[in-house]
């Protein structure tokens, strides 16, 4: 039977593990996906560099990446340049000339998804994209097609491994933040400028990727509540511990009566969980079905075959759908395009979960009862509370309190008027908690 022949957009660290998966591969790929998967051309910006490294292939480089989307021997164009603009031109163009696309792109899809989608529903293309989340991780796969039967409830996720090493190891060395990031950066886990990872953008992207799929909705990351982990310090991260927490950057998208929930923050998560001690760069997904319960994916998240295996996954999949169908295909949103729900997007201020406040306050008498007085008023209701001691010589001393659930714009006004106490100095720090029960 034919090949499938595949032009490559982007020849570096992800481009090279998919030459490297498919060569070392080769046999066991062919036997799944029917016939042979190859390379023939791929688009670089450095060509003297891209020769040296791939002098023995049988590939055609070339700098010009309209050499391979418009190239009428190629079946697939496998995207792996990132950014937005220059990708989604190279990919609608793909689209238009009637080739089916594989992406890692997760701000590509994130960002552009819906009009890339619908032009490949009106082509009859597939669209491809397990490696834009979660890496080596088949969430894609498992929440579109092996989780098809379930109402989706919700999904929490580690979903961005520089962040999750950095607070890591704030916790295990008790080191501050700028350490941490300067650390990931010498080991090349976080980039020169880490602004998309630690300020939750990456991690943004993937959700809404996720939300996307599980619940039926068109792609809205304009809408998603981005925070990221700049101004965690060393000390909440312990005072968590203390109270049997941890702390991680989580993604989570829920289906609520009033809508979809979409946002990304720091969160405290109970300890005893399974995906609160997911350590260092790896990545870890949850999934509640009505029908399944709670599902746990976890692996890496990045790196060079990791991806690979995603985006080889997805050429094996394309592969078999080649000659189906495309109205017998899985959809690219897991629901079909005409039965999309408009289920709006909360707003963070109507998001109902706990909290954990840190407050400084002078240590005297009344503190405590003034604090209580306004949550009470709130109908906010405490679950637990520790008030440390004071320093030698410090008039002033922490106290921590954590809440049980609430809507979110009632704490907003609670920590205003705690803040506006005589005794209370500087700002409430405030973090969510989920159970994820």
């Amino acid at each position: 039977m034919k090949p499938i022949n595949v032009g490559l957009l982007g020849l570096g660290t992800v481009g090279g593990g998919t030459l490297t998966v498919l060569r070392r591969n080769e046999v066991e790929i062919t036997r799944r996906a029917g016939r042979a998967i190859r390379v023939k051309v791929a688009a670089v910006r450095n060509l003297e560099k891209a020769q040296s490294l791939y002098a023995g292939e049988d590939i055609k480089i070339t700098t010009n990446p309209m050499d391979v989307v418009e190239n009428p021997d190629i079946d697939t164009v496998v995207e792996l340049i990132g950014g937005t603009d220059l990708a989604k031109s190279l990919v609608l163009k793909a689209i238009a000339n009637g080739k089916h696309v594989v992406t890692a792109n997760k701000a590509l899809l994130a960002i552009h998804g819906n009009e890339i989608f619908a032009a490949a529903q009106a082509k009859g293309v597939m669209v491809a994209f397990e490696a834009a989340v979660a890496g080596g991780i088949p969430i894609i796969k498992a929440v579109r097609e092996g989780l098809t039967a379930n109402r989706i409830e919700w999904i929490a996720g580690i979903i961005n491994g520089t962040t999750n090493f950095i607070l890591t190891e704030m916790r295990d060395k008790g080191l501050a933040f700028d350490t941490v990031l300067a650390e990931a950066q010498r080991l090349g886990y976080a980039e020169a400028d880490p602004t998309f990872d630690i300020e939750g953008v990456d991690a943004a992207h993937k959700l809404t990727i996720l939300s996307a799929i599980a619940f039926g909705i068109p792609m809205q990351f304009d809408k998603a509540y981005t925070e990221g982990i700049s101004k965690l310090t060393k000390e909440d991260i312990q005072y968590a511990e203390e109270l049997g927490y941890r702390i991680k950057l989580l993604g989570i998208t829920k289906r609520t009566a009033q809508g979809i929930e979409l946002r990304v923050h720091p969160t405290l998560i109970p300890y005893r969980r399974l995906i609160a001690n997911v350590e260092g760069v790896m990545n870890a997904v949850l999934v509640k079905g009505d029908a399944v319960g709670v599902t746990l994916y976890y692996g890496r998240g990045a790196g060079a075959e990791p991806t690979a295996s995603a985006v080889v996954a997805d050429l094996v999949d394309v592969t078999r759908m080649h000659t189906a169908d495309p109205e017998n295909r899985v959809p690219h949103l897991a629901f079909q395009p005409d039965a999309l729900s408009n289920a709006p997007i909360l707003p963070m201020s109507e998001v109902c979960t706990a909290y954990y406040l840190r407050i400084r306050a002078f240590d005297k008498p009344g503190v405590l009862a003034d604090m209580t007085r306004i949550l009470a008023d709130l109908e906010i209701s405490i679950d637990a509370m520790i008030q440390k001691e004071p320093d030698e010589g410090q008039e002033q001393v922490d106290i921590i309190i954590l809440t049980h659930e609430t809507v979110e714009k009632f704490i907003n006004q609670a920590i205003s008027k705690i803040e506006a106490l005589a005794t209370i100095s500087g700002k409430v720090t405030k973090l969510r908690l989920e159970t994820l029960g």
